[in-house]
């Protein structure tokens, strides 16, 4: 299993769109972490890059995220990735929650934001 973070100083970045990197976990069926990876977020706005099918063609098949837009979460699920918002925190922190069952998808959408890809 392949796990992605929106990222920014091994935290996670509150905006998924405009994240300063990806950190992808590569997890063994023990629920062990076996690799790290850093994936450079693209220039833009990342809710209308091609993310998704980066990070879906990369075998990731979960997003731990903070907040999302209701287009991000469908075309991350449209690229067989499965979106779990409301995480914040240390990255090494929120993996580890995620695979001991302690995380639960906030189901809260983020709406539009100021800035120049929103327009």
């Amino acid at each position: 299993m392949k796990i992605a973070l929106p990222s920014k100083e091994n935290r996670i970045d509150n905006h998924f769109g405009h994240c300063e990197y990806f950190t992808v976990f590569t997890v063994n069926d023990n629920k062990e972490i076996i690799f790290e990876e850093k994936v450079d977020s693209p220039t833009g706005c990342g809710c209308k890059s091609d993310i998704a099918q980066t990070l879906s063609l990369m075998g990731v098949n979960v997003m731990l995220a903070g907040n999302m837009g209701e287009g991000a979460v469908n075309v991350l699920g449209s690229h067989g990735i499965k979106v779990f918002r409301g995480c914040s925190g240390e990255i090494k922190t929120v993996i580890q929650n995620y695979l001991d069952g302690r995380l639960i998808d906030s189901g809260i959408m983020c709406l539009e934001h100021p800035h120049e890809c929103h327009t």
